[in-house]
């Protein structure tokens, strides 16, 4: 017997793409401007933290919210297909995903790392919709260790970006950022496609 790591791999790919590291790094660097190091890995590991806790939330709790809605997966998949592709659009022609939040109302360091950067920086609604259709596709475990590998690649990215990009400056990121929402329109014209077909 051999282990399939099919699941896995097409749970990932969606979620990593929908997070959009690439592009969330930036604004991140620029809602902590000026904080030392310490106060920095203090406030990723908070906003990672909470950022978990409303993934799990919704990753395990989806499926009953849905059953009482009276939606189905292919509801869900053609809706959160065309929320995905409105995303990656206004990326691709309008810039960073500025709608997912700032930090102009917030008075303190800690209060930003629940909201905006945790919520919904971290976890938008690209990756809430991407972790529901994820794991009505490929199941919890797969989607858990998803969930899972990519907060793990965005805390990790949160403490180590920030010095590389102000070494190196914001040019190459915001290439790699475009490149992403691109990918992330693809996958967002397949969800809808899947969906349509599985309605007819």
């Amino acid at each position: 017997m051999t282990f399939d790591l099919n699941p896995y791999i097409e749970s990932f790919l969606p979620l990593f793409v929908a997070v959009n590291l690439p592009g969330i790094l930036p604004i991140f660097m620029s809602m902590t401007d000026g904080m030392t190091v310490k106060a920095r890995r203090k406030l990723v590991i908070q906003a990672s933290s909470t950022a978990f806790a409303v993934a799990v939330l919704i990753l395990f709790a989806g499926e009953i919210i849905f059953s009482a809605l009276g939606i189905t997966v292919n509801d869900l998949r053609v809706g959160g297909g065309l929320i995905l592709l409105i995303l990656s659009v206004t990326d691709l022609i309008f810039g960073d995903y500025r709608q997912r939040g700032t930090v102009e109302d917030e008075n303190t360091e800690s209060s930003i790392g629940i909201v905006p950067i945790g919520i919904p920086l971290i976890i938008g609604p690209a990756a809430i919709t991407t972790i529901i259709v994820s794991q009505q596709s490929f199941g919890y475990m797969p989607s858990l260790v998803s969930l899972l590998l990519n907060l793990s690649l965005v805390t990790i990215g949160f403490m180590i970006g920030p010095p590389l990009i102000e070494k190196l400056g914001s040019g190459p990121a915001k290439p790699v950022a475009k490149i992403t929402s691109l990918f992330l329109a693809a996958i967002a014209v397949a969800m809808i496609r899947v969906g349509i077909v599985g309605m007819l």
